[in-house]
């Protein structure tokens, strides 16, 4: 698992996301500190309740910031002993808590805010101040919005859009706020409070797409269809797949982990090709599949959804003893040196390979060949769990 994880050469990417990721975190972090006292200072003295408002929401982002920071630290680790599939999930359970936070904060503000539009006496009329912070808060934010978005992208990074996101939304809280106080100092003394409600609105939509997404990976919703439309024509492009079926897919972070069921084009190969084959599909999906790092690939000789299950059937020990039993009075046959068992369609066929020189003394060796075949077929006649046998006759097959 450790290797699969990082076989795309992902552990110096990963290194330097988490590098970039935490500088912009920091920068950010920073960023929101110095508004949340400059919103919150001028809001109180500039009797703005929306840049109150806007100021909590900047608090919320300090908050934010320091969960991306801690999951973006432990996020990237490689995979160990007890989360054998890594921790990338970290950032999925922040993901969470940040949600709920964010949440939690614009219920008290829209609750504020609400009141006092039902109590007119406590509506606040505020001054030039907060035209001028909620400006360069619009700025600043919007500036850190493309900033953190564009590593967002380049590394995959849920955490890192989530933050660019909540940059986005407060630049866009920045600008109610300039919308409200505007409108309160021309005379529409409720708009400031009306502007609170927006941003807490605003903050809820945030908390809640945050939250159900990252809500939807911890219980492992699959992939979009479209991105799951993606790996079925990779898995089939490759030669001596038939079909698949059974694929399912899962997300852990900005990777995905897939598995599925593929039906091979010829039931009886050897091991070592249908596990070649299965070695060719999961690296076509890890190599095109940008965000794919582990697949794991059951292979199945027949469709084991629509032919009769063999699951019931004796191994290779038992088989051979009973067919050792049922042939023992056929010359030259037992005990069997060398055969090949397939399980197909409920049954155990058997290719019986046998050495030429039984065949030696013969003058019409096609004859005696099928006279054996029909010998081993009349043997486990009565067998409900022996099905087609097969016998070719090899130079160097030794008794």
């Amino acid at each position: 698992m450790v290797k699969t994880m990082y076989e795309k050469g992902n552990v110096l990417h990963a290194q330097k996301g988490y590098e970039d990721g935490r500088r912009a975190t920091w920068v950010g972090m920073f960023s929101d500190i110095a508004l949340t006292l400059l919103k919150g200072v001028f809001g109180i003295v500039g009797q703005s309740q929306s840049l109150v408002a806007d100021g909590l929401h900047s608090l919320a982002d300090v908050i934010v910031d320091l969960i991306v920071l801690f999951a973006a630290r432990h996020g990237q680790e490689a995979p160990d002993a007890e989360h054998p599939y890594g921790h990338a999930r970290i950032e999925t359970a922040a993901s969470v808590g940040m949600g709920l936070v964010l949440f939690l904060i614009a219920v008290g503000l829209i609750w504020d805010a609400v009141e006092r539009l039902f109590d007119p006496a406590r509506l606040l009329t505020p001054g030039k101040a907060p035209l001028f912070i909620a400006a360069i808060s619009l700025l600043v934010k919007e500036a850190l919005y493309q900033y953190t978005m564009v590593l967002a992208k380049r590394y995959r990074s849920p955490l890192l859009q989530a933050n660019a996101w909540h940059h986005r939304s407060d630049s866009i809280s920045s600008l109610v706020v300039l919308v409200g106080v505007a409108g309160t100092r021309a005379g529409l003394h409720y708009l400031d409070a009306l502007g609170a409600v927006v941003v807490g609105a605003m903050i809820l939509q945030v908390a809640w797409e945050l939250s159900s997404k990252a809500l939807r990976e911890l219980i492992d919703t699959g992939l979009e269809r479209e991105r799951v439309a993606d790996i079925e024509r990779a898995i089939l492009s490759v030669h001596g797949v038939r079909a698949m079926h059974l694929l399912r897919t899962r997300q852990m972070g900005a990777n995905a982990l897939v598995d599925v069921h593929i039906l091979l084009s010829i039931p009886e190969i050897s091991v070592s090709e249908g596990h070649q084959i299965s070695e060719t599909v999961r690296a076509k999906l890890i190599r095109e599949i940008e965000e794919v790092v582990d697949v794991v690939v059951h292979i199945d000789p027949e469709d084991d959804e629509k032919q009769s299950s063999c699951v019931h059937l004796p191994l290779r020990d038992r088989v051979l003893a009973k067919v050792d039993q049922l042939w023992k009075d056929i010359p030259g046959i037992a005990p069997l040196q060398e055969v090949i068992l397939h399980y197909l369609d409920g049954k155990v066929h058997l290719d019986v390979i046998l050495p030429l020189a039984i065949l030696a003394e013969e003058e019409d060796l096609i004859s005696r060949t099928q006279e054996i075949e029909t010998a081993l077929h009349q043997a486990v006649a009565g067998d409900p769990q022996i099905g087609q046998i097969r016998v070719r006759f090899e130079v160097g097959v030794v008794h």
